[in-house]
Order: structure tokens, then sequence, then C-alpha cells
């Protein structure tokens, strides 16, 4: 490769004499080859850019099994936290191994089939011109096990361990790479960057994940949940729900701001290059602007949907309640993850506010139907992933569509934004596909823990609290309201004030 530096020394013996043939081809070879190592440098600085940037995506992606974690934690009783915390880990550490093995090749092993990959099992041959660098493995692998730590919290506080291990593995080692491979690949049957989509010409716009990780996630954990039944003493004798409160706001808190953080690598992230830009080049406007707008566009509907999810249960339940108001958060931020780089800022208020009614009504038949989530995973995840994606159909503008999808003209978009109806009907076909495959699965593996009592744990263990009978002792020294059985060895008492009239 030629060097980047030029002295006229080097020009002089070519220019004083380039009237011949012989010294005006050298003098080319000698400029072009200059040009080309330029080129070249900008071509590396710019996958160094744009890796650096899904890289940077991936680590904020990865945090999020942090944040999760500290959500889980303070929503369950005190008695299951460092159940609920080994949980979380068993997530990221089981699911690194079985997306490693098996999951990547499934969801990117290209060159593959319509319905599954069949290569870079292990990483063998990886990385490739078709299947990227370490760099989207480790960010695919992030979304992975985002995707288990959704069911886990559907199940939290009555799951032996060994289900956790057995159902995360299963998770993301084939069910969720089947479906990012259908939606994500260049090669599934309903990914939008397929060039002869088999979805009505359109493939489903799926962008961060609605569908993909959060209805996955959310209806795994559905199935579950079904299956084990509700905790002891969720629905009294007479089928009243009994509210069996979280130990720590706090926690919850604290997990939904770090939640909040994450999703700026979640969304913005999914583009995975940043170093593109929209027309011909030289201006302002790139993907770096849409970028930003889907970071904007993710803020609005998260916070359109806390605000309708605090006024809404202020008006249902006369009272305002901060976890409300995370689950409302965290609802508007599954359901914006679908059409979050196609859609104008103002449709992401839209969605956020009906986000936020889906979750207190699919919260409200959870009641009826006597199903119990201690984390709402299921409907907020499943129920607002589904209303995401709906969204996209109705909301996707033609502009941001065929920049954000590149590669032909002529793609439907949003129903409202003068689209027509086949956006709107594959992203239905998505809805449906993703329930039908995650229950075909998943509910199968449940029940099959469940006949070989592998799925719940005993009664008494349930009672006590698996901190103590299956983990070695509690967390840190507390008392759950609504569980007069544990009599920690020491608790501080709260001191009231005295009257007495002595002056001492």
């Amino acid at each position: 490769m030629a060097t980047l530096t030029c002295t006229a020394s080097d020009l002089a013996p070519l220019l004083t004499t380039a009237t011949t043939a012989l010294n005006a081809t050298a003098l080319s070879e000698f400029l072009c080859g200059r040009f080309n190592t330029i080129s070249t440098k900008f071509a590396d600085t710019t996958y160094a850019v744009d890796n650096t940037y899904l890289l940077f995506s991936a680590y904020l992606v990865f945090a999020m099994q942090l944040d999760f974690a500290m959500l889980c934690a303070g929503s369950v009783r005190a008695k299951n936290t460092m159940n609920i915390m080994l949980t979380n880990d068993l997530d990221a550490a089981a699911g690194a191994l079985s997306y490693y093995l098996f999951g990547f090749a499934f969801a990117f092993g290209a060159p593959s089939n319509a319905f599954i990959g069949r290569h870079f099992f292990g990483l063998r041959d990886f990385p490739s011109v078709s299947g990227g660098d370490y760099s989207f493995f480790l960010c695919q692998w992030a979304f992975a096990i985002a995707a288990a730590g959704i069911t886990s919290g559907s199940i939290a506080e009555r799951t032996q361990f060994v289900a956790y291990l057995i159902y995360s593995s299963f998770l993301t080692g084939f069910v969720y790479p089947v479906v990012s491979h259908w939606f994500w690949s260049a090669d599934g049957w309903a990914s939008p960057t397929r060039s002869d989509n088999l979805l009505f010409g359109s493939g489903s716009i799926d962008f961060a994940g609605s569908g993909v990780v959060h209805m996955v996630g959310g209806i795994a954990g559905l199935w579950g949940a079904v299956i084990e039944g509700p905790r002891i003493g969720r629905f009294d004798r007479t089928g009243r729900s009994v509210a069996l409160r979280g130990h720590s706001a706090s926690l919850v808190v604290l997990g939904t701001f770090l939640l909040w953080f994450g999703w700026y690598g979640f969304n913005p992230g999914s583009f995975l290059t940043i170093l593109k830009s929209y027309g011909d080049g030289g201006t302002y406007y790139g993907q770096w602007s849409a970028i930003g707008r889907t970071a904007v566009a993710t803020t609005l509907a998260g916070c359109t949907a806390a605000l309708t999810t605090l006024f809404g249960k202020r008006l249902l339940v006369g009272h305002w309640n901060v976890l409300d108001v995370c689950n409302g958060l965290l609802g508007g931020f599954a359901a914006i993850t679908s059409g979050c780089s196609v859609v104008e800022p103002w449709a992401a208020i839209v969605c956020g506010f009906v986000a936020a009614w889906v979750l207190i009504g699919c919260n409200k038949v959870a009641e009826k139907l006597k199903y119990d989530d201690p984390l709402e995973a299921a409907q907020l995840h499943g129920g607002c992933g589904a209303w995401g994606l709906i969204f996209t159909g109705l909301f996707a503008t033609e502009k941001y569509v065929n920049e954000v999808y590149s590669g032909r003209s002529g793609r439907p978009y949003g129903l409202f934004m003068g689209g027509g109806g086949r956006l709107l009907a594959a992203q239905i076909v998505q809805i449906l596909v993703v329930a039908g495959w995650v229950s075909a699965t998943m509910g199968p593996l449940f029940y099959g823990l469940h006949k070989l009592k592998l799925l719940r744990i005993s009664r008494e263990d349930e009672t006590q609290g698996m901190d103590m009978t299956r983990h070695g002792g509690f967390a840190y020294v507390y008392h759950d309201e609504d569980d007069p059985s544990i009599k920690p060895e020491f608790m501080m008492r709260r001191v009231e004030p005295v009257n007495d009239a002595s002056p001492a």
C-alpha cells in the first residue's frame, strides 16, 4: 500500500519530463496510489467508528441486565431477593453459552433459508462479510438475554432454579433466534431487508424488537406463569386479588431509570452503524440524524406513557403510585421500540398514550382471570409490544421507511400516513406468528417441567422464602409486612416520643 506522505522531491522527476507517455503514466499511478490510500484509510475509519458505536450500544443493552436485576429485586418480597438476583445472573451466563453455540447461528448464520440460519455455530468461520463482526455478535447476545430476563419476572418467587437454567438456555439458544432470523436476518421470510420479501412485498418493520424481543419474552413468561399458577396468597378464598407488594420501591425506581438509560442503546443502537449519509452526502442530515430522532421518539413515548398512567391510575384507584408510573414508562418504551426509527416524534406521543391504557387494560384482565405476574411482564412486554407493532403499521412515514430500509422504492408505509394497509397487515401477521411460535415451543417446555416436578418449588419453600431455603440465608435483615412467619434475629424498632413533664 502506498504511503500518505508526498513531497516535492517525489513529484519533481515526474513533472519535469511529463511530456513523455511513460512519465505521464508514472505520474498517474503515483497520484492514484495516494488517493487510493486515502480512500482506504477513510473506509477503515468508517468501519472503526461504526464498530465503536455498535460496541457502545451493546454495552448499554447489556447493562440493562443490571437494571432488570434492580427492578426485579424491588418488585419481589425480601425473602426472595437473592433468588431473583441469581436468576438475572443466570440469564446472562447461560444465555451467553447457548447463544454462542447455537443461537447466533440460527439467527444470522448466512447464507441460509427463510426459516432458520445454518452457519457460524460456535462462531466458526466468523467474522465474515455476510455475518458481520464480533461487535454484532455481542450486540445480538445482549438482545437475546434481554428477552430471557423478561420471562424471569413473570415466574418470580415460585420457580425452581433448575427450571430457570433450562428455559433460559432454550429461549436464547433456539426460540428467540428463530424469531430474530425471520424478522431481522436478510434471509428471513418476513424481513424488510429481504429484496424478494414473501410478506406482502413489505416485510414486518420491527426495528428494535417490540415483537422479536418484548413479545417473545412476555409470551414465554405468560405460559410459565399460567402453568405454575399464582403465588400463595395472591388471591384469597373468594377469588379477590390480594396485593403482594415488593419490598423496595427505591430499587424499582432505580431499575426503571437505569432501563431508561439503557434504552438509548436498545433503540438508537439498532441502526448498527452511524456513518451513513442520506442522499448525495456533504450535508448535516444522515443516519446520525435518524439516530437522534429515534432517541427523541423513544423519550417522548416513555414519558407520555408514564404521565398517562399516573393520572389514569389516580382516576381509577384514587392515589398517586410511583410503581405504576414506572411500569407505564417501561410500557411506552416497549411499544415505541418497533417503530422508533420510522415515525415522527409527535406520533411517539400517541404511541405512549395508548400503551399506558393497553397496560392498564391488560392488568385488569389478568386480575379477572386470576393471573399472577409479579412484575406485570407479560402484560407490559407482551401487550404493549403487540400494540407497538400495530402502531408502526399505522404511523410509519414514507420518507423514514425509505431511508432506514433503503434498497428499493415503493415500500408500503403506515395506513394513517397514506401508505395503504399492506404494512399493517404484515405487522398483524408478525403478532400472530410470534404468539404462535412462542406458545408452541415454550408452552410444552414449561408443561413438561411441571409434569417432571421441576418447575414450582414446594409450598414450604415458597412460604419461608427461597433465600432461606435454597440460597443459604436472607439478602439482608428485613421483615415483609404480609409474612409474619419471618422473624429475623435483629430488627430496628421505631421509637415514639413520650410526654414527659420533667425538664430532664
